[in-house]
Order: structure tokens, then C-alpha cells, then sequence
């Protein structure tokens, strides 16, 4: 969930503390006077030469102030200035009717807040004891920062200001509805960041949404009192009644005290916040170790830029002056725009989340992409609405940059192109992959489509690699093209490599093209045993644009190129033969071996196991030829390709096992042989000579003949 809900409360919180307010001239203090307008530069080079044209302004732009000193100096006299005549001024009204006005109205404030609170308690508390709320942690909690406090800060406001009305102006009544302003501000904008906190609270980041619920209360109070006051403090009918120099001066150190209780914030939560942004579910962090990687580094560093920011606000403040009520006014409603976006964001996670498992057994695998591509552009969406309306808070129109501005107008057609390209590249990539995939997908029942063929499941990967490699190719030439890097050489010295790539690596070629034609005609498939001219024998395990993947019997992997495949030996095509020759001795009864094959192929054609991989009856060829070894007789099944070794080895068992058990048929054995030797009578004895060549081959129990 971390990929927008995490953002998001990162930028709420940093928003609090660092807003970026607008540089004016403090009262007193004569204006700068303006540059004259620089012509409009014009822009070349795409992206890249809009940004670097870009850098000059934005270096102009960055000038300080000289006369800070001195200008709070005058602002401090001028301020002392208005509390002597705040104080020693006579009014129409003594000190005790002005300080009735201001206890009425905290009364009145006090008073509708604590009933209200009383009884939101007691509402969120008996709401919890329903059966749907039971068991669903995070509402119960939700219901306890809503009711209790937030809807007692909403409407205690309009009811004070509402009695104002009834009295006069007067000091105490301005500082009474700034400070029922500021702390129905406070409590509203601590309730529900707190209740984009509670959104994180399930699985192994309980721990950390505790101590941040823990902790965090009375620091954002705070926060938010103090911005709230500010703004207060700011206000047109606030500075009548009270001083300008006197509001403003307050307004500016209440703003640095809530920047640097922001700042004591980040560095206390570093550690939660850290737990938050890495802490993802196991399926997650496996499926993703880049990124997981990425967001552990990020999350030993995000409070850093914070901490910047959160410094360069403070100086800001210091140095802004009496459009502080404008920057703070500006963090509030950016605080409530980034807490609608959370809530819009998850209500449309819940949405895409709770669709998908719904229909997960139902949709087609088109709608579960297209519905994932609608969920990422419905973010994309957000994400620039939310940055267009967060400029348009502080007065800057990314749109209008890019329509009045030559430099917008150039990053802005730039980005245009380079996100309309990544669309139609991701958009064809997906209808392309999903068909792939489906092609590639067995059938979950009987009743599908039949099962891919080998051919399929050889050629559909590489084409899929290869339209890949094309889609990129073509994103990564347009995408240069409109960053205004020139792509002409790149094409041109991509040609000339590809043409002495070809001259230099012709055996490489030869294996491409070897390889592309062995699959085009089908000569071999991905599970076919195989042997190859070249000695190689295996199961194919895989096929590249360039070798063939082989693995032996003895588990060893073979990776034989293409080109030096000359011969190839397919045992796995169709059909196959499980051929038996049995050698039986001369006193064997020939019907009776011949009956015992027909049995033991009946007790195949029986088994359970073992007549799946047969095609075909047993068919006994009879008497193949005679030897000195005896009479050899032969048959053969046909099976399935790839069951013939299974179907032999069962054959040879139970015809053992018939041959053991009958007194009529019995195997030939192999006898050695014995040359005959010619012998001679030298003086009495008998010598054997040389064997002559192509001498008669005698058994051994054979007799002899002088």
C-alpha cells in the first residue's frame, strides 16, 4: 500500500512544516524596483534544451534581501508603536466588558466542544459494539477520531462565530475567535491526519502506526494551533482591531515555532515512518526485490530532504514579512487537499482490489490487465491533478507555464510526446503479452480448447522476447528523439555496426538462420528427446534465436549451436515402436514362446497404468531368423512417443516371469566359441599349429574329427 497512501502522508506531513511561502516587501520598506521583461528565449534541443534554457531564470530568481535587518527593525518600532496605542488609547469600552466578551465567546466554544465530545464518545463507542464493526479494527478507530473530535471542531466554530455576531467589536472578541479559530484547527487537522494513520494499520505495521498514534497527538495539535493562529492573526478585521505590525510580527514567530516543531517531529518518527515505507507484505517483497531494495535505502534517508525543507521554510518566514497569513492559509488547504487525495487513492485501491477478487474466476485475463492499466492511469491522473491544484493553491499553474511560456510550451510537448509514447508502447505491449500468455495457457477443464502444441510453446516465448526487444527499441529511438538528442548518427552507426557484425560473425549468422528454419519447421520441440549427429543425445530444455538446450540422461545440460546441427534424430514425434527380440533354445515349443509374448502383452494391454501409452494391439512377428544360439522371435507394441521404454521394460518383466513357470519354453544362452586347431605328430608328439584363416567354429561339447 505504500506506493501512494506512503507518499502522500510523507507530503502532508512536510506540508505542515514547510510550506513555501511567497517573498513581498515588508510594510515601511520600499518595493524593489521591477527588471524590465526579458524577451522570451527561444527554445531548441526538446526536453533537454528547454531545461538547460530553463536555468538562467530560475538562478535570477533566487536574489535575497539585503535590508532584512533593518526592515525588522522598523517593523519592531512600529510594532511597539501600536501596542502603546493599543494600550494607552482610550475606548468606549472599559477592560472588564472587553474581557466578558472574550470569556463569553471561549465559553461558548468550550462549552459546545465538551458536550459535543461527551456525546461523540458515547456514539463512537456504541457504534463499536456492532456486529459489522466487531471485527474491523480500523473503523472503530476511525469512528474514534471522527465523532469524538472531529465533528466537535466542525461545528463549534460556526456556532461561536455565529454569537460574535451579537457583540461589538473589541479586542477580547478578536482574540477569542482567533484563538477558537486556531484550536478548532489544530484539533480538525490532528483527528484526521491521524485518521490517514489509522489507514496503515494492519499486518507487521501496527507497531509503528502505535507510536505514531502515541506521540503524534500534541506535537500536530500544535502545528496546526499554531498555523491556524497565524492565519488568525493575519486576517484584515484581526489587524484593525489589534495592529498590523503587532499580527504580522506574531504570525511570522508562530510560523517558526511550528517549524521547528516539525522539524523535532520528523526526527522523533524517523524511525516509524522508516518501518512504514519498507515494511510490505512477504509475496511483495519477493516479487520485487529491486524495489524493496529501493525503498529500504529510501527509508534510512527520507527525513533528510524534510529536515531541508522544514530549514528553508524557517528562513522563508524570517524573512517574508506580512504575506505569511497568505503561505499559511495556502498549508491549510493544501493539508486538506492532500487528505482527500489518501482517501480517494484508497477508496480506489479498495475498488480495483475488491473487483479483481471477485471476478477473479469469472473475467478474462484482458479485463484483470486492462482493469490493472485503468487502476495505474487513474494514479497518474491523480497524481498530476494533485500537483496542478497544489500549484494552483500557491498561485503557480503548471498549465498555464506551459501554454504562456516558450520554455512551458517546449518541456511541455516534450513530456506530452514522451508520455503518449510510453502509453501506446505499454498499451501494445499488453494486449500483445496477454495474448501470448493466454495462447500459452493450458485449459483448466476438458471441455477448453486443446492443449498448446510444442510448436507453440517453442516459438510464442521467442516472439515474445523479440517483440519486446522491438517495442523498446522503438520507445527508447522516439523517446531520444524528443528529448532532442539528434538519433540520425545513432541509426546510421547502429547500421554500419550491424553490417560489420554480419561480415565478422558469419558463423554467428549461420547459427540464426539455422536455428530460425529448424523452427519454423518444426523439426524440434521443447520436451523432445532428441539425438544429434554430433553425439549429443537429450531432452530439449530450451530454445534461443541462436543454440539448442539439450539434457542427457545423466542429468548434464548440453548447449549445442545451430549451426553445427547437421543430422537431428526426433524420438518424440507422434508415435513410437517398444520392439522386443527374445532368443529361445531349439527344444523351446515355438506356440507355446509365441502364446507366453501374446500373454505378457495381454497383462500390458491390462494394466492400469501402462495401456495409456498404447496405440495399438501387440503384433507378434513370429520366427525372425536362427542362430547358433538358438531360435529368436520378435513383436512389438506401438505407443505413445516417449512411452516405449516403459512399456519394454514391463514386457521383459512379465514375460520372465511366464518363462520361469513353464516347463516347455526356456531363453537361449550365448555359448562360447571354440576354433578348431590343427595339430600335426612331430617324433611322436602331437603339436598344435596356427589357426588357419576362416577355420571352422566348433562347440565345445562338439566331437572332434581326425
Amino acid at each position: 500500500m505504500f506506493k501512494f497512501k506512503t507518499a502522500i502522508l510523507l507530503g502532508a506531513l512536510l506540508i505542515l512544516g514547510s510550506s513555501e511561502l511567497e517573498a513581498a516587501t515588508l510594510p515601511g520598506v520600499p518595493a524593489t524596483a521591477e527588471a524590465p521583461a526579458k524577451p522570451e528565449p527561444i527554445v531548441q534541443g526538446g526536453l533537454l534544451g528547454a531545461i538547460s534554457s530553463s536555468i538562467d531564470d530560475v538562478q535570477d530568481k533566487l536574489d535575497l534581501n539585503d535590508n532584512l535587518v533593518d526592515a525588522w527593525r522598523v517593523r519592531a518600532d512600529r510594532a511597539a508603536d501600536e501596542v502603546d496605542k493599543l494600550v494607552n488609547q482610550p475606548s468606549a469600552r472599559s477592560g472588564w466588558s472587553v474581557t466578558g466578551d472574550f470569556l463569553m465567546l471561549s465559553g461558548v466554544w468550550l462549552g459546545t466542544f465538551a458536550l459535543l465530545t461527551v456525546l461523540g464518545g458515547i456514539a463512537a463507542k456504541r457504534l463499536s459494539q456492532n456486529r459489522w464493526l466487531r471485527t474491523r479494527q480500523r473503523c472503530q478507530d476511525l469512528l474514534g477520531y471522527l465523532l469524538p473530535y472531529t465533528l466537535p471542531a466542525v461545528v463549534c466554530l460556526p456556532l461561536t462565530l455565529y454569537v460574535s455576531h451579537f457583540l461589538q467589536a473589541s479586542a477580547g472578541r478578536a482574540l477569542a475567535l482567533c484563538f477558537a479559530y486556531a484550536t478548532s484547527s489544530g484539533i480538525f487537522s490532528t483527528s484526521m491526519l491521524l485518521c490517514v494513520v489509522v489507514m496503515f494499520n494492519t499486518g507487521h505495521k501496527r507497531p509503528a502506526v502505535q507510536i505514531i498514534r502515541d506521540y503524534c497527538p500534541k506535537p500536530l495539535f500544535l502545528i496546526g494551533f499554531l498555523a491556524a493562529l497565524s492565519d488568525a492573526l493575519t486576517s484584515p478585521q484581526i489587524a484593525r482591531q489589534l495592529g498590523g505590525n503587532i499580527t504580522s510580527s506574531v504570525a511570522v514567530f508562530t510560523g517558526l515555532f511550528a517549524s521547528i516543531i516539525f522539524g523535532y517531529l520528523v526526527l522523533r518518527l524517523r524511525r516509524p515512518v522508516a518501518h512504514l515505507i519498507r515494511n510490505r507484505p512477504l509475496a511483495q517483497r519477493l516479487k520485487q526485490p529491486s524495489l524493496q531494495e529501493s525503498l529500504r535505502i529510501f527509508s534510512g534517508l527520507w527525513y533528510w530532504p524534510i529536515l531541508l525543507m522544514v530549514m528553508v521554510s524557517a528562513i522563508n518566514l524570517i524573512g517574508v514579512g506580512e504575506d505569511n497569513q497568505k503561505a499559511l492559509r495556502c498549508a491549510l488547504f493544501t493539508t486538506i487537499l492532500l487528505i482527500a487525495t489518501v482517501f480517494l487513492s484508497t477508496i480506489f485501491q479498495h475498488l480495483f482490489k475488491s473487483r479483481k477478487i471477485e471476478k477473479f474466476q469469472r473475467s478474462s485475463a484482458y479485463k484483470d490487465r486492462f482493469l490493472s492499466l485503468l487502476h495505474a492511469l487513474l494514479r497518474i491522473v491523480m497524481a498530476v491533478a494533485f500537483i496542478e491544484i497544489l500549484g494552483r493553491i500557491w498561485g503557480v499553474s503548471l498549465f498555464e507555464f506551459a501554454e504562456q511560456n516558450s520554455v512551458g510550451r517546449a518541456i511541455g510537448n516534450a513530456l506530452s510526446s514522451i508520455g503518449l509514447i510510453f502509453l501506446v508502447t505499454w498499451l501494445l505491449w499488453v494486449v500483445l503479452d496477454t495474448a501470448i500468455q493466454e495462447a500459452l495457457k493450458p485449459p483448466v477443464s476438458k471441455r477448453s480448447a486443446r492443449q498448446p502444441s510444442t510448436r507453440v510453446k517453442t516459438i510464442l516465448p521467442l516472439l515474445r522476447n523479440a517483440i519486446k526487444i522491438i517495442l523498446v527499441v522503438i520507445c527508447a529511438i522516439t523517446t531520444m528523439a524528443n528529448l532532442g538528442i539528434n538519433v540520425a548518427p545513432l541509426l546510421a552507426g547502429a547500421g554500419v555496426v550491424g553490417l560489420a557484425i554480419g561480415f565478422g560473425s558469419q558463423q554467428l549468422v549461420q547459427d540464426v538462420i539455422t536455428g530460425l528454419f529448424i523452427i519454423i519447421e518444426d523439426t524440434l520441440s521443447i520436451g523432445d528427446w532428441v539425438v544429434l549427429d554430433s553425439g549429443h543425445a537429450g531432452t530439449v530444455e530450451g530454445l534461443t534465436i541462436r543454440t539448442l538446450r539439450l539434457r542427457d540422461g545423466k542429468g548434464f545440460v548440453h548447449s549445442v549451436p545451430f549451426g553445427q546441427i547437421k543430422a537431428v534424430t526426433n524420438q518424440s514425434r507422434q508415435f513410437a515402436y517398444a520392439f522386443f527380440s527374445v532368443q529361445f533354445t531349439y527344444d523351446t515349443d515355438v506356440d507355446k514362446a509365441i502364446e507366453l509374448i501374446r500373454e505378457a502383452g495381454d497383462s500390458i494391454r491390462d494394466d492400469a497404468f501402462l495401456k495409456y501409452n498404447l496405440q495399438g494391439p501387440l503384433d507378434v512377428f513370429g520366427v525372425d531368423k536362427m542362430d547358433l544360439n538358438g531360435v529368436v522371435l520378435t513383436a512389438q507394441f506401438r505407443t505413445v512417443s516417449g512411452g516405449q521404454y516403459a512399456v519394454s521394460r514391463a514386457f521383459n518383466q512379465r514375460l520372465k516371469k511366464l518363462v520361469d513357470n513353464s516347463p516347455w519354453v526356456h531363453f537361449a544362452q550365448t555359448y562360447p566359441q571354440q576354433v578348431l586347431m590343427p595339430h600335426r605328430v612331430v617324433d611322436g608328439v602331437e603339436e598344435e599349429g596356427p589357426a588357419p584363416e576362416n577355420s571352422p567354429v566348433l562347440l565345445p561339447d562338439q566331437p572332434r574329427t581326425q
